[in-house]
């Protein structure tokens, strides 16, 4: 799992994959679900200049993808709720946070595509031959006349 190291600690993922047992895949899912939901908060909440609104899923991002060793993910969403919380006490619409929004959901999206190559053996093993089983040497076994 070497790809992707500078968008997942693979150490802290396979870390939780271990700690969290059987139920891993299960929570895998549910940090997809949850995080398409907060980026289409966070993005609803820019178009509409809602700065309060920015807050609570840039901090759910954060947590799940810390979780998960998605790292800098969760320092770009960890930078749009700090943003955004200052900017609610200063009265005032982030709008320098444009840019850390769209990487946050292009980071999102790659993580997220890593991760399924992780968990997902069919995207893991390498393709070979095109058949089942082992490639028998005598080809001509049970072959009449041959």
């Amino acid at each position: 799992m070497d790809e992707g190291h500078d968008i997942v600690d693979w150490a802290h993922f396979e870390r939780s994959r271990s700690e969290l047992g059987p139920g891993f895949i299960r929570i895998l899912g549910y940090f997809r679900e949850d995080g398409e939901k907060s980026l289409e908060a966070i993005e609803r909440a820019m178009h509409a200049e809602d700065t309060v609104a920015l807050i609570i899923p840039a901090h759910t991002l954060k947590g799940e993808s810390r979780q998960f060793g998605a790292i800098p993910m969760s320092d770009v969403a960890e930078k749009i709720e700090n943003v955004a919380r200052h900017c609610v006490e200063t009265g005032r619409f982030p709008d320098e946070l444009i840019p850390d929004v769209v990487q946050l959901k292009r980071l999102f999206q790659q993580t997220v595509d890593l991760f399924d190559k992780a968990t997902n053996p069919l995207q893991q093993r390498p393709q070979r031959g095109g058949g089942f089983g082992r490639r028998v040497a005598n080809s001509s076994f049970g072959r009449a006349g041959t």
